[in-house]
C-alpha cells in the first residue's frame, strides 16, 4: 500500500478491496445474492452482521475479494458511534472501498470514525499503526472530514501530553505553530505585564508557578471579513487545587484542565483550513494552578478586568476566575457570537457523565441549532440552563461574586452563571463543561484526551453565522 498522511482518505486505485456494509437484518438476503459458495464461507466464519465484526471473502485462488462490516441493527447502534470503525479494526492492512449497505445520511460520520480509528499518541512510545485504509465513500466531502480529523488530532495530542511537557509555554508554542501553518496572526501577553494590562485574575491564579511557567493570555487572529466569532478555551495545564489542594486521585487526570484550550486549538484549525468566512478570535488564559508562597489564598478578594470583585472561597476553582478575563476582553469587542471550552466543573459529570458534552446558552436558535446537528456530528450535547434563581448562590454579600458557592447544589449551573457574568450584555454567548477524557477505548476513539462539542458547534455555525 502506498504511504499516505496519517488520518487522510487513501488515493483511488484499481486494487481496492469492495467493502459490504452488512446490518444484521440484511445478512442472509446479501449472502445468498453472491452464490452458494460466498454464502457457505460467511455462515462457516461465524459472521452474523454484528457490530465491531469483520470478515475477508476469498475467491477461487484464495485471494480475498471482497470485505464484510457488520453493522448490526438500529437499537445495538443507538448506544454508541463510529461503529464502521468498530469493524475496520478487525481489518487487515489493505485499501477498501465502500460496496454497498452505508447508508449516505451518516457516510461522513462514518468515514470521519474510520480515519479516527488510526490517532495514535505515540509521542513517549510506540502503539502500533492503524494497517486498514479507506477511499472517501461516494458522496462525502472528504476534505473536510480530513479537516474535522486532523482538528481532532490536534485536541487529543494536546490533552494527552503531560504536564511536565505541556506547561503554559508549551501550550502558547501550539498555538504559534498552528499560527503559522494557517497564516494567522499570535499574540501573548506573559507574567507581570498580564497586571499592567490589567488581566488580574489570570495573573493571580497562575502567579505560583515558576518563571518558566509563567502565566499568560493567548490570542490568536485570523480572517478579515465576515461575522465576528470569538473561542475562548480554559488552559489550565496542570491543576493542584492550589492552597484547597486536591486528593491524589482528583489529582491524576489534570493535564487534561487545559481542555478547553486544546479543544478551541482543534476546532480553530478546522475552521481556518477549511477557509469559514468569519473573523475568527482565539482566546486563551493559559496558567498552572501551582503552591507556593505566591499562590493566591481563600478568602482573598480578587477585581477582574470588567471591575467585579470575586471572592475566593476556594483555589481549586480557578478555571472560571482566568475565563473571567479572558471574556470580558472578548466583550469588549462585540462579536457576533462568543463561545467558551472549559473542563470546568465535575458536577457536569455527576449530571450527565463523560460522554456528553453539556452547553449553557441563552439564545434558543443557538440551542436548536447544536442539537440538531450533534449527531449526525457524532458529537453529543445536551443543554443545561442559564438558570436566573440560583444568581443569588453566587453573591457572597461581601464581594460581586462567590467563585465557590457551599452547598454543593447545581455546581455547573452557578459556575456557568459565573462566567456568563464576564461575557457582555448583547454578546451572544455559549458555554460548553465538557470532561475532554475518554475513559476507554472505543471505536474511533482511544483512551484519553477527545475533542467534546467542537464538531456540533462547527456543523452549526453556517447556519447560527449566515454563512
Amino acid at each position: 500500500m502506498a504511504d499516505r498522511s496519517p488520518l487522510t482518505f487513501a488515493a483511488e486505485t484499481d486494487d481496492a478491496l469492495p467493502l459490504h456494509v452488512i446490518a444484521t437484518d440484511a445478512l442472509e438476503t446479501f449472502i445468498e445474492g453472491q452464490g452458494p459458495e460466498v454464502a457457505a464461507w460467511v455462515r462457516a466464519t461465524g459472521f452474523s452482521g454484528a457490530l465491531k465484526q469483520s470478515c475477508l471473502v476469498p475467491g477461487p485462488d484464495g485471494a480475498p475479494v471482497m470485505a464484510l462490516a457488520g453493522y448490526g441493527d438500529a437499537g445495538a447502534r443507538a448506544r454508541g458511534r463510529f461503529w464502521l470503525a468498530g469493524a475496520a479494526a478487525g481489518l487487515p492492512e489493505g485499501v477498501y472501498r465502500i460496496a454497498s449497505g452505508l447508508p449516505q445520511e451518516v457516510a461522513d460520520m462514518e468515514a470521519l470514525g474510520w480515519l479516527l480509528q488510526g490517532y495514535r499518541y505515540d509521542r513517549y512510545r510506540a502503539q502500533g499503526s492503524f494497517k486498514p485504509a479507506l477511499i472517501a465513500p461516494e458522496g462525502v466531502d472528504a476534505r473536510r472530514v480530513e479537516a474535522l480529523a486532523a482538528g481532532e488530532a490536534l485536541t487529543r495530542d494536546l490533552i494527552n501530553t503531560p504536564a511536565n511537557d505541556m506547561g503554559p509555554a508549551e501550550l502558547e508554542a501550539a498555538a504559534r505553530s498552528l499560527a503559522e501553518d494557517c497564516g494567522a496572526e499570535i499574540s501573548v501577553i506573559t507574567g507581570e505585564e498580564l497586571l499592567e494590562q490589567n488581566f488580574p485574575m489570570i495573573h493571580a491564579v497562575g502567579r505560583a508557578a515558576t518563571p518558566a511557567r509563567a502565566p499568560r493570555l493567548i490570542e490568536l487572529r485570523w480572517g478579515s471579513n465576515g461575522p465576528a466569532l470569538t473561542l475562548v478555551g480554559k488552559g489550565v495545564c496542570f491543576d493542584t487545587g492550589g492552597l484547597n489542594i486536591k486528593p491524589g486521585a482528583s489529582m491524576g487526570l489534570m493535564k487534561k484542565d487545559m481542555g478547553g484550550a486544546a479543544t478551541v486549538l482543534g476546532l480553530a484549525r478546522i475552521i481556518m483550513t477549511r477557509d469559514l468566512p468569519v473573523q475568527l478570535r482565539v482566546l486563551i488564559p493559559a496558567v498552572e494552578n501551582a503552591i507556593a508562597g505566591e499562590a493566591f489564598r481563600p478568602g482573598d478578594i480578587l477585581t477582574a478586568r470588567n471591575g467585579l470583585t470575586v471572592e475566593i472561597n476556594n483555589t481549586d476553582a480557578e478555571g472560571r476566575l482566568v475565563l473571567a478575563d479572558a471574556l470580558a476582553l472578548g466583550a469588549e469587542a462585540k462579536p457576533e457570537m462568543m463561545v467558551s471550552f472549559a473542563t470546568l466543573t465535575g458536577a457536569a459529570r455527576v449530571a450527565v457523565g463523560p460522554d456528553l458534552s453539556p452547553f449553557f446558552t441563552d439564545d434558543p436558535d443557538v440551542a436548536g441549532a447544536l442539537t440538531a446537528v450533534s449527531e449526525l456530528a457524532a458529537d453529543p450535547v445536551w443543554r443545561l440552563p442559564f438558570h436566573e434563581p440560583y444568581e443569588s448562590m453566587i453573591e457572597p454579600g461581601i464581594a460581586d461574586l462567590d467563585n465557590a458557592p457551599k452547598g454543593g447544589f447545581a455546581g455547573s449551573i452557578t459556575a456557568a452563571l459565573f462566567l456568563r457574568r464576564f461575557a457582555g450584555s448583547g454578546v451572544r454567548y455559549t458555554h460548553f463543561d465538557i470532561y475532554g477524557w475518554s475513559p476507554s477505548d472505543q471505536p474511533g476513539r482511544s483512551k484519553g484526551g477527545t475533542g467534546m462539542g467542537a464538531r456540533a458547534l462547527f456543523s452549526a455555525l453556517p447556519g447560527l453565522l449566515g454563512l
